[in-house]
């Protein structure tokens, strides 16, 4: 992508997870390959993210207190569609059950926790590298 001067700006990936470590574990591994990473903690903060930032791929916590991912997802859909097609979510296996319905209903990539960081970063590469 362009910045409004012509030249390239980094890839932005937005990691909204209340799981720290892995949090920061996926914003080194990105940072090291030249990728722009934010994380934010909670869904409430990550909204206002959102507005206010250009961004090319969001990974997302399912279960989160405050504002769970799928209502991050679904706000976030309205607001800015083509962002909202660029989601990648991660999920505890000990809440999947709560949380099949909204699964089965997205066509984007659902990975489960504990996630290899190798495997989420390959994912997160190829959605944020998506034109």
């Amino acid at each position: 992508m362009d910045t409004n001067n012509g030249t390239p700006r980094n890839r932005h990936v937005l990691i909204v997870d209340d799981d720290i470590q892995l949090a920061w574990a996926l914003k080194e591994s990105l940072e090291s390959d030249g990728y722009t990473a934010t994380i934010v903690p909670d869904g409430a903060l990550a909204l206002k993210f959102v507005l206010e930032h250009q961004l090319d791929a969001v990974v997302c916590d399912l279960q989160m207190s405050g504002v769970e991912g799928d209502l991050f997802y679904a706000t976030v859909g309205r607001t800015n569609p083509s962002l909202a097609r660029r989601f990648i979510f991660i999920i505890g296996l000990e809440a999947r059950s709560q949380f099949q319905k909204f699964i089965d209903s997205v066509e984007l990539p659902v990975l489960y926790k504990p996630v290899a960081l190798d495997a989420l970063r390959g994912v997160v590469v190829r959605v944020a590298e998506r034109e």
